[in-house]
């Protein structure tokens, strides 16, 4: 192996662990909120974490194994993650949104828990943590992908 292929590979384990930090920050950031500051989670925080927990498994074992190929699927989960933030941020930020919007359960996917500086809620920190996994993943397959090419 060249030096140029073994720097590519060491910069995709290092994007593919900075995907897993992601995912287990997001995790255990939701269940700081849940657990520990008992704020109940709407329906559609449930659905944002069942997207986002077995990435920490997932990402954990892509990283163990340097199984880079995982990333085509984790790209697919995380912009289907990245939607459901965007859509449940949308509801709580429009109110054109938030006033038609149907009760989603007990708690109101429209309700804000957290409001740092005006605009960073519980669904704003999941999007920020889908994109992150997302942006990794899509680097990381580019450069699989160019590694196959040559």
């Amino acid at each position: 192996m060249d030096k140029k292929n073994k720097k590519q590979t060491d910069s995709r384990e290092n994007i593919l662990f900075l995907a897993w930090i992601a995912a287990v920050i997001s995790m255990f950031g939701s269940l700081y909120f849940s657990e520990i500051k008992e704020f109940e989670p709407c329906t559609l925080c449930w659905y944002q974490r069942i997207l986002m927990y077995p990435f920490v498994i997932i990402l954990g074992l892509a990283v163990i194994r340097k199984d880079y190929r995982i990333t085509f699927y984790t790209m697919i989960i995380s912009a289907i993650g990245g939607f459901t933030s965007l859509y449940h941020y949308s509801l709580q930020k429009f109110s054109l949104l938030s006033n038609s919007a149907p009760s989603c359960g007990r708690v109101p996917c429209s309700g804000e828990y957290i409001n740092w500086y005006g605009f960073i809620t519980i669904p704003f920190l999941a999007l920020i943590g889908f994109i992150i996994i997302f942006v990794c993943s899509l680097i990381i397959w580019k450069k699989t992908k160019e590694n196959l090419d040559r």
